[in-house]
């Protein structure tokens, strides 16, 4: 066999590897399921690195929300992951990032970055930003969530300068990243509304990559995601672009 046919037989000294890659630091709840999710917009090169926060016995609610949001909580797992170096951490959690309005998400931001975070995005800064880039403001929402956490959402859209045209929520307190695909799609549609210029779905435990670029040409208008604007978000930080198959909001924004 020779060295074209079997590249492992090269001298070590002539491998080139390893590859450089640049890292994203993903701070999650400690019930996150979806972490395979997020790694399907990584462009090349960019290498996820996640750590959680502490486990709490109680179920997905304003409560559950509050207790993720803990600013100590999250900078200790900030400190953890920059052992690392990484470029951009990413706080991956929507109701943990919404549940004390916009400026609590700004606030969040901060605290990470004055845990040694080079730079900081949350999941709703992640969300406002994608807004903005699709230069839209009327947004139906759908959710997951217990009527509390739906209402909390629609009320950090409106802080932001966004209009909440509809929302429609599973009430589901657990156990989220198990909802099928045609459930999630048959509530984007019962969220739709012909003036919303955006369906948002939230929550990073709910699965949505596969489901974009279909609901998107079905009802003609963009679909965007909890992890999609987190991955877009802190990819945007670090001058990548994310990858996902027709994504409007990917190619609203591609370079």
């Amino acid at each position: 066999m020779t060295l074209e046919q079997n590249p492992a037989l090269a001298p070590v000294s002539d491998l080139p590897g390893p590859q450089a890659w640049r890292d994203i630091g993903v701070v999650c709840p400690f019930d996150m399921a979806l972490d395979h999710e997020l790694w399907r917009w990584m462009p090349d090169g960019v290498n996820l690195i996640f750590t959680r926060t502490p486990y709490y016995d109680q179920p997905v609610g304003l409560d559950m929300a509050e207790e993720i949001s803990d600013h100590g909580e999250i900078q200790d797992a900030v400190r953890s992951v920059m052992a690392i170096s990484p470029a951009v951490v990413a706080y991956a959690c929507t109701s943990g990032s919404f549940v004390h309005g916009v400026q609590g998400a700004r606030n969040l931001s901060k605290a990470m970055v004055s845990a040694g975070a080079p730079a900081a995005v949350t999941t709703s800064e992640g969300l406002l930003m994608a807004l903005d880039a699709l230069g839209v403001t009327r947004v139906a929402v759908a959710t997951p969530y217990l009527a509390e956490l739906t209402d909390r959402l629609t009320s950090f859209l409106e802080q932001g300068g966004k209009s909440v045209v509809s929302h429609e929520g599973l009430g589901l307190d657990r156990d989220i990243w198990k909802v099928p695909y045609a459930t999630t799609c048959e509530l984007i549609r019962q969220a739709d509304r012909p003036d919303a210029e955006v369906i948002f779905v939230s929550c990073t435990n709910l699965p949505t990559y596969d489901l974009i670029a279909r609901m998107e040409q079905e009802l003609g208008k963009p679909v965007i995601t909890a992890n999609q604007v987190t991955a877009w978000g802190a990819l945007r930080l670090m001058g990548r672009e994310a990858v996902g198959p027709h994504q409007a909001l990917l190619q609203a924004t591609k370079g």
